[in-house]
């Protein structure tokens, strides 16, 4: 999970932690193993947890943690190379090293397994396995029913495959290499063209994976359906007309303790037009989706732009970062 390097108007609590290893994992992927330098034991978490590694010149950067959760001396993140990217990926591969001190965030988990489900389908596209890998050992430890069908374009390209081997045998993990070219690749129609009551679907990965995945989920009851973005989808430019519409009508935000009024904009995130006014919200990935900055309302509507909360949690809350009132008034819970 990547997101924007954009500093946080408010930093959230952080760890030091030691970079015990850095490995090879596969083509462009490294995994780093994070320590107490101290050898204390770590903030316990749950399979689907992620934390911010806070970098170099205010990158922040949020990675899956993979390794089986009921370690509790060691997280274990892995980053693919993008020299395309943002720059995060190249600061972790370039810059740190072995025996650095990096600033992480305290874990938080969007992502987490549902407890009492029958069978869990865990679907993975390429990098998008590090919050499906905890799982898996999860499940395995468990004895829970699942299976964990990991796509990569060969097995050069697919990390942990030695980790993974004692599942493959068991046929809980089964690995699909399309050569670059999806179709040839894992039928997702195929796969998902049933679904057995009690059994739900978990996927990860980039653009055109999740893509394929949301379109093959569509037919299943969303409760069963849980997926996690480690980029925000790329979203088609609002048209004029509905430009017009938004600019029109100024809305405004009220702090409920307080009766402040704020008038928003259309240029400026919740989160940017309180700071402006004296209040900080914790932020991470200024993007929607990490959750850092949820924010409870209590009127109005709200044009929610987010990646990460349910239709549930909507109804009630909003992430301060990208979502926008869409009325004239919203009241937040502060």
């Amino acid at each position: 999970m990547e997101s924007t390097p954009t500093q946080p108007r408010s930093t959230p609590a952080t760890l030091s932690l030691l970079i015990r290893q850095i490995r090879s994992e596969a083509s462009g992927i490294n995994s780093f193993e994070l320590v107490h330098p101290a050898g204390e034991p770590l903030p316990a978490v749950a399979a689907g947890a992620h934390i911010d590694l806070y970098l170099d010149g205010g990158v922040i950067r949020q990675y899956s943690l993979c390794n089986d959760p009921v370690e509790r001396h060691r997280y274990v993140i892995a980053v693919l190379r993008e020299d395309a990217g943002q720059g995060g990926s190249r600061l972790m591969h370039d810059n740190v090293r072995v025996r650095d001190i990096v600033s992480v965030s305290y874990p938080r988990n969007n992502f987490g397994l549902v407890p009492g489900a029958k069978k869990h389908i865990l679907l993975a596209g390429g990098i998008g396995v590090t919050p499906l890998k905890a799982m898996a050992h999860y499940l395995e430890s468990t004895g829970e029913d699942y299976a964990l069908h990991y796509c990569a374009k060969s097995e050069e390209h697919a990390a942990f495959r030695e980790e993974f081997a004692v599942q493959v045998a068991k046929g809980r993990v089964i690995f699909h290499f399309d050569g670059g070219n999806p179709r040839d690749g894992l039928d997702l129609v195929s796969l998902l063209e049933s679904h057995v009551e009690g059994t739900h679907v978990y996927y990860c990965g980039p653009g055109g994976f999740m893509a394929a995945c949301a379109t093959a989920t569509q037919h299943w009851p969303r409760e069963l359906v849980h997926f996690e973005h480690f980029k925000a989808p790329v979203q088609a430019a609002p048209t004029i007309s509905a430009t017009v519409a938004v600019s029109a009508e100024i809305s405004f935000l009220k702090i409920a303790s307080s009766g402040a009024l704020f008038a928003m904009s259309e240029d400026k995130s919740i989160v940017e037009v309180l700071a402006e006014n004296g209040i900080d919200i914790e932020t991470s990935c200024q993007s929607g989706l990490c959750g850092t900055c949820k924010t409870r309302y209590l009127e109005g509507e709200v044009d929610h732009r987010d990646y990460i909360l349910s239709d549930e949690d909507h109804l009630e809350y909003l992430t301060a970062c990208v979502s926008r009132p869409k009325g004239k008034l919203l009241v937040l819970d502060l």
